[in-house]
């Protein structure tokens, strides 16, 4: 069975008429950093926050471009909820980063869609992985994997999945056990290489930069890494914008999308917004929670000029 997505009933092309240029985009950095984009309807971009705590000025920089760079081209903004984590999403989140997200100044043209709500569109491609032995059932945990002597040391000072406890990939037949953790097995000593919009060129190598990869969980739900292939690819998203820590997330999903036959889009990834230490924000940490930073007065200029200077 080949894997084929399907454009979800809610998708629309609606075509604008107007170029939309923000007079915050005056700036000649801000000018040159858009100056590759397309400027026709087909552009398609998307903002998807994860309900798992309230919204940090570094997701406002990160949403705040996702938006400029869609209506600079006159694009299609989708609001996504990635609310696929049971034990950690919660609904009061959801409705906070939509508010914050409004009052930011952001619009969207389609959502917002819940990935909670496309189990069976994660489940299809997770079979078709099955079947095409790309994927396998781990029963390792990640105490487990991380006390290996065996386990190799990533680029990033991660511990890899090492090669010895791999399964068989082959033979797979349907049903799957959806209540099982299940690996992606990434091609040995393959170079994964993509042009970023903000970044330039990216190069990561299998088994030293990222190793095996779970894309399902136990709990019965996908992992990041698959569920927003299957997203972007069935929402027919041409511009990924997130965060620089996510680059070798990147990598890994390309591999998704090649083994599932998928187009992939473009990737802007935007530098990260740093606390006081020089470490990347938290959701934990309230000060610099987007309400908070409301409640004080802030303007969205303000918090422009405190995006600038943290990043």
């Amino acid at each position: 069975m080949i894997f084929q997505m399907q454009n979800a009933p809610w998708i629309h092309y609606p075509i604008k008429t107007m170029f939309y240029r923000s007079a915050l985009m005056n700036q000649n950095s801000v000018d040159n950093e858009f100056q590759f984009l397309m400027t026709t309807s087909n552009y398609r971009g998307r903002i998807a926050p994860s309900p798992t705590g309230f919204l940090h000025l570094g997701h406002a920089k990160t949403f705040w471009s996702a938006y400029l760079r869609c209506q600079y081209s006159t694009g299609t903004l989708i609001y996504r909820d990635e609310d696929i984590d049971p034990k950690r999403c919660r609904a009061e989140f959801s409705v906070a980063a939509e508010e914050d997200l409004k009052r930011l100044g952001i619009r969207w043209d389609e959502g917002p869609i819940r990935q909670s709500e496309r189990l069976p569109l994660y489940l299809q491609a997770l079979e078709n992985l099955a079947l095409m032995g790309r994927v396998y059932p781990c029963k390792y945990s990640r105490k487990e994997i991380n006390q290996n002597a065996e386990s190799p040391i990533s680029s990033q000072g991660e511990p890899l999945f090492p090669a010895g406890l791999r399964s068989d990939t082959k033979g797979r037949t349907l049903p799957l056990n959806q209540h099982v953790n299940w690996r992606f097995r990434v091609p040995d000593a393959n170079s994964v290489s993509f042009e970023d919009n903000h970044l330039g060129q990216q190069t990561f190598q299998s088994m030293q930069d990222f190793g095996d990869f779970l894309v399902w969980r136990k709990d019965g739900w996908p992992t990041y890494e698959l569920a927003v292939v299957v997203d972007d690819a069935d929402m027919g998203i041409t511009e990924v914008v997130r965060g620089e820590d996510l680059l070798t997330s990147t990598a890994r999903q390309i591999l998704v999308y090649e083994a599932l036959g998928l187009k992939q889009p473009e990737f802007y990834h935007e530098n990260l917004v740093k606390d006081e230490s020089g470490n990347r924000l938290s959701k934990r940490k309230d000060s610099l929670a987007l309400r908070t930073l409301f409640k004080t007065g802030h303007s969205l200029e303000s918090l422009r000029q405190m995006w600038s200077m943290q990043s």
